[in-house]
């Protein structure tokens, strides 16, 4: 039979450990809800972030909980730097993977633009225009003039220079485009 007093310390600091999680959980949600309403983000956007938060938040309480439980805090350096290492190498290996998620993040909180904007991406090798459609957690959806879907990498969209047409400008600039499409001679 399991003797309450004998584990009473573990079983509070558990309790402790989840209700911290649970208010540290409520206020970063609160603060991103309220974020996003002052910069009016699309919902499934905030959702992303969210996801985010929630995982970050188990991996948190999974890491309490090996510590409040038992693990042993001499093999906690070992335990560490095997953990670590194991993710440096997948990290490593998928850099692009990461710093696309990471570019994600950043940009829901620093982009000026948003779903529905015009926008040119300078891009010597491969310049681009078009809507935003879409952003996700990799790439950003763009639907150009000539009627094509391209997904651009979020990490390439922070290291290129991007400007938004306006409006009112989008038309003057279509037209522009078409005349200079018929100013070239045929290859």
């Amino acid at each position: 039979m399991i003797n309450l007093k004998e584990i009473y310390p573990e079983l509070l600091e558990s309790i402790i450990l989840i209700v911290v999680l649970i208010l540290i959980r409520i206020i970063l949600k609160r603060t991103v809800r309220n974020f996003t309403d002052k910069i009016e983000r699309l919902e499934h956007r905030t959702g992303l972030i969210m996801k985010h938060i929630d995982y970050s938040i188990y991996f948190l309480g999974a890491l309490g909980f090996f510590i409040i439980w038992g693990l042993d805090f001499e093999n906690l350096g070992l335990v560490m730097s095997s953990v670590f290492a194991v993710i440096g190498i997948a990290f490593f290996a998928q850099w692009s993977i990461l710093s696309n998620i990471t570019s994600g993040v950043i940009m829901f909180f620093t982009f000026p633009y948003k779903i529905g904007d015009y926008i040119k991406i300078h891009d010597k090798e491969a310049p681009c225009e078009g809507t935003i459609e879409d952003i996700k957690t990799f790439h950003i959806i763009l639907h150009t003039p000539d009627n094509e879907i391209i997904t651009y990498p979020n990490s390439m969209m922070l290291q290129k220079g991007v400007s938004i047409i306006r409006p009112e400008e989008i038309q003057e600039h279509l037209q522009n485009l078409e005349k200079n499409k018929e100013e070239l001679p045929p290859i």
